[in-house]
């Protein structure tokens, strides 16, 4: 009788490949609006960093520019949304395949309270869009003065929250 050794690392990764499969079939279906059978939902890939003066995002973008990409800050939610066209022609005969997902996307995220809106900056560059927004400066607390009944005050530190 031959002895198997267990390798719990092996057993994640094939879960996570059969996961992965799952997902792509559910998402490689027919598209409503007349889309090939096969052609992927495009969501960008996006990657957000906090250094100690702001939040950084950055989003992979290739093919677009900086035309096809629209910024909106809507109570706190700032949302990046485009679309990149199909690049591909349609063919009556022949089979290639096509990989590339193409389409509109819309990304949200959720800023703390107390953002300027005025302060975030966006740049673009091959194909890569950067976002700043400056963290919203801490609320430090107040002193409020409190009077006993015969005038005199003493003062009571505490946070403005």
């Amino acid at each position: 009788m031959a002895l198997i050794r267990w390798e719990p690392a092996r057993e994640l990764n094939s879960l996570q490949s059969e996961m992965n499969r799952l997902f792509n079939t559910f998402f490689d279906t027919p598209l409503p609006n007349g889309g090939a059978v096969g052609q992927r939902r495009w969501l960008p890939a996006m990657d957000l960093v906090e250094t100690d003066e702001d939040f950084l995002l950055r989003a992979d973008l290739p093919g677009l520019s900086e035309e096809d990409v629209n910024i909106e800050l809507e109570d706190n939610v700032l949302t990046i949304s485009g679309e990149r066209k199909s690049e591909h022609e349609q063919r009556k005969e022949g089979f290639y395949r096509v990989e590339r997902a193409s389409g509109s996307f819309s990304r949200s995220l959720t800023l703390p309270e107390g953002v300027n809106p005025e302060a975030i900056k966006a740049s673009f560059d091959r194909g890569v869009l950067e976002v700043r927004i400056p963290k919203p400066e801490e609320r430090k607390p107040r002193k409020v003065a409190i009077s006993f009944g015969s005038g005199e005050q003493q003062t009571i530190e505490g946070s403005a929250s």
